[in-house]
């Protein structure tokens, strides 16, 4: 429920706008008679549609008006088979954006369809990935796989149709576009979409169920807590996720978060291993030094929320781009409060922008308000952010990026202590000797994939690397075939997941 707030945030939805689709599906899929354990299938595969969202924001940013969160409500609740409705969501492209309209249009009108084919393959292959990582089960991972698939077979990905589509993302995507339809245009709207839509992107069995149940379902809903009622609806048995588990949990999070854009790929794993390092030197107890571990690993998942046209501008923000980054620290304490487990986290993660002098955001807090936890992730979440690439600069060496965080200790922004820590704890990094890298990988392929992860073309990769492009196709290729894979995003996860941005 938690990491559906983050993804409803990063589809440019109200954050429950995936919870209630959960709880139309399950029942739903109760009342077609489903047994239990794929009623369970169901359920998780419609909470967490959109768990590869992350995947493809930096492309869609690029080619459909600078603004994905804008972009994707219309275009999810579009029917890509039919001419007039893509026709009409391709000039709205860019609206908004002055005199920059001219160049989103004409870069949406060259992505053309295969464009469009690529970013719903990275978004399933990405989504299926993690869910494999969270041990949500094979039918969730193959559902969410197979989520972008329509029962007629015009315009899928996978190029599936009828009844090879898994049956719980059948019932997902009528779910889901009902609720978008029913926030949006109202209950009459919804049921009149998908009986129109059944046979063609719909399975005509799940319409047909939704026609005689939906509306009493959704008339239902709009009377009850939507979250208190989707835990009330999780099939039995209920999965637990033990403390021991929690860290590979939040790892999860962490790489579908740092995918958004290819300039912040590994950063929360790196931020949380610097952190636990100055956290132990600076001797806080096992207690403290888990929670921060976690924190650290999630303080950025609020990013989802904040639209890649601005976390990957060139240039500077504006003042009313500077107010939405700042809203992300806000984003990550809202979302990680919808889970029990998570809430402890919430103060620590959520003032990893807060500064000693009360300059930071997005509370203002200041000396003794700020714990020694939050302290430590701020000076490690600032010294790691500085040794990357951003839009706007070049990355900094280890000495230049030491050399900024001392300056902010002595300005009064970082606590001198915790600063202190920071810096010897990323300067002690242990050396990594690697034996072998994963899949079989040759040093060269690793090389390649980080460039490849990051979104650079093969000619660039060439020219950097001193090779042929033609040779450094030869090695994309075989990167994708090695590590199972097709696109730049999952390609991208596999590295974050196996630490090559650190090797």
């Amino acid at each position: 429920m938690a990491i559906s707030v983050a993804t409803d945030l990063g589809m440019g939805y109200e954050p429950d706008k995936a919870i209630r689709s959960c709880l139309l599906a399950t029942r739903l899929a109760r009342g077609l008679d489903l047994e239990e354990p794929d009623v369970r299938d169901v359920y998780l595969t419609t909470l967490l549609r959109h768990l590869g969202c992350t995947a493809t924001a930096h492309e869609e940013a690029y080619f459909f008006g600078g603004d994905e969160l804008l972009s994707r409500p219309p275009s999810e609740r579009a029917d890509f088979s039919n001419v007039g409705e893509m026709l009409k969501l391709t000039l709205a492209t860019g609206r908004g954006t002055g005199l920059e309209r001219p160049r989103h249009l004409a870069r949406a009108l060259r992505s053309g369809k295969k464009q469009g084919e690529r970013i719903l393959r990275a978004i399933c292959e990405v989504g299926a990935h993690l869910a494999g990582r969270l041990g949500l089960g094979d039918g969730v991972e193959k559902a969410l796989y197979q989520v972008q698939e329509r029962w007629d077979g015009k315009g899928s990905p996978e190029g599936l149709a009828g009844d090879a589509i898994a049956l719980p993302a059948r019932i997902a995507e009528v779910a889901t576009q009902a609720v978008i339809f029913d926030r949006t245009e109202g209950l009459a709207s919804a049921v009149e979409m998908v009986g129109a839509r059944a046979g063609g992107w719909f399975d005509p069995a799940i319409a047909g169920a939704f026609t005689r149940l939906g509306p009493d379902l959704l008339a239902g809903m709009a009377d009850e807590d939507p979250w208190a009622a989707v835990l009330d609806a999780e099939p039995a048995p209920i999965g637990r996720v033990g403390a021991g588990e929690l860290d590979g949990v939040a790892r999860v999070f962490a790489d579908m978060v740092d995918l958004k854009s290819p300039y912040t790929l590994g950063h929360s794993a790196e931020v949380a291993e610097i952190a636990v390092k100055a956290a132990r030197a600076l001797g806080l107890g096992d207690g403290e030094v888990y929670d921060l571990r976690r924190a650290a690993l999630l303080h950025d998942v609020g990013r989802t929320g904040v639209s890649n046209g601005i976390w990957d501008k060139p240039g500077a923000l504006t003042s009313a781009e500077w107010e939405s980054v700042r809203l992300h620290a806000y984003h990550t304490e809202r979302i990680l409060a919808r889970s029990w487990a998570l809430a402890p986290l919430v103060r620590i993660a959520g003032m990893h922008h807060e500064r000693q002098d009360g300059s930071g955001y997005h509370r203002g807090s200041s000396g003794a308000d700020i714990p020694i936890a939050a302290r430590v992730l701020a000076a490690a979440d600032a010294y790691q952010a500085m040794t990357q690439e951003r839009p706007h600069r070049r990355a900094l060496s280890a000495d230049e990026a030491a050399k900024a965080i001392a300056a902010d200790a002595s300005a009064g922004a970082l606590d001198p202590e915790c600063a202190r820590a920071v810096v010897e704890a990323a300067g002690n990094t242990e050396v990594r000797v690697r034996a072998s890298w994963p899949a079989g990988l040759s040093d060269r392929e690793v090389e390649v994939l980080r460039l490849v992860a990051k979104g650079v073309s093969n000619r660039q990769i060439a020219k950097r690397l001193f090779i042929s492009p033609r040779t450094a196709e030869h090695h994309v290729q075989h990167i994708y075939t090695k590590i199972g894979t097709s696109t730049r995003a999952s390609a991208a996860v596999f590295a974050m997941e196996h630490d090559l941005f650190r090797a």
